[in-house]
C-alpha cells in the first residue's frame, strides 16, 4: 500500500470518529435539554397561605403569588395550580390558575407587583445586628435596617428574644408591626424555633426600662427566613 493511500485512510478514519463523537455530543445535549423543563403546574395539600402568598409541599423553594386573592381561603385543600417562575423575582411562582375539586376557583386578572416583596439582594444587603446585650444601645441605635437571630414571642406585645450560645435570654426587641410576607414565612417555618428577622431598627427603650425587662428598641419586620 503506497504512502499517499495510508494517508487517505488515516484521514478518513479520524473523520469517522469526529463524526461519531459529535453525533454522540449532540445525543447528549438533547437528552439534557429534553430532562431541563420550565416546571408550570403543582399539585397538593395547602399547607401554609397568608394574603396573596401560599405554600405547597410539592413546589419546595418557591413562593406562589395570586395577586388580588386571599390565598389563605385555600388552607387544608388540595389544589392544583399552573403558572410561570418569575426569573426576575425569585422565588415567586406567578400563579395563573387554580382548581380545586374540579372547580376553577381563581384565575390572575392582575400583574405581579413587588408591594411587601422583598429580593433576594435586597436580603443580602441587610447587615446583622450583633446584639449582645440590653446596655449597649450602640450596638443598634442608627443602624437603620438589620438581621437578628432570635425566637418569635406572641403575646399583648410581640417580641422577638435573643439569647446567647447557651439559650440564656440577653434581650428582646418589641415588634410594632409585620408584613404580610413576614407572616406567611413565621408560618412556613412553623417547624423551627429561631430563625432570622430582617428589621427596620426604631426608637430605643428607655435605659431604666431596659434594666427592667430587658425590652431595646421597637421595630418593624419586613422580612423573616433561615439565612
Amino acid at each position: 500500500m503506497t504512502r499517499t493511500k495510508k494517508t487517505a485512510i488515516l484521514i478518513l478514519s479520524l473523520a469517522l470518529v469526529f463524526a461519531l463523537a459529535a453525533a454522540a455530543c449532540s445525543k447528549k445535549a438533547e437528552t439534557q435539554a429534553a430532562t431541563v423543563q420550565t416546571v408550570s403546574e403543582f399539585q397538593g395539600t395547602v399547607r401554609a397561605a397568608l394574603g396573596r402568598y401560599m405554600y405547597l409541599s410539592s413546589a419546595q423553594g418557591f413562593d406562589l403569588v395570586l395577586p388580588g386573592f386571599d390565598a389563605a381561603t385555600l388552607v387544608g385543600k388540595s389544589i392544583a395550580v399552573k403558572g410561570n417562575l418569575l426569573l426576575d423575582h425569585p422565588p415567586v411562582f406567578l400563579v395563573d390558575s387554580v382548581t380545586s375539586g374540579g372547580q376553577t376557583v381563581y384565575t390572575r386578572s392582575q400583574d405581579f407587583r413587588a408591594e411587601d416583596f422583598i429580593e433576594m439582594k435586597a436580603r443580602e444587603a441587610v447587615p446583622a445586628l450583633a446584639v449582645t446585650g440590653f446596655n449597649k444601645p450602640e450596638e443598634w441605635e442608627g443602624k437603620g435596617e438589620g438581621k437578628v437571630y432570635g425566637r418569635l414571642e406572641k403575646g399583648a406585645t410581640n417580641a422577638i428574644v435573643l439569647s446567647d450560645d447557651a439559650g440564656k435570654e440577653t434581650a428582646r426587641i418589641i415588634i410594632d408591626s409585620m408584613s404580610t410576607y413576614s407572616n406567611y414565612y413565621v408560618q412556613k417555618l412553623r417547624l423551627f424555633d429561631k430563625f432570622w428577622f430582617y428589621l427596620k431598627v426604631k426608637d430605643s427603650v428607655a435605659a431604666a426600662d431596659r434594666r427592667k425587662t430587658k425590652e431595646i428598641f421597637h421595630a418593624d419586620v419586613f422580612d423573616v427566613g433561615l439565612y
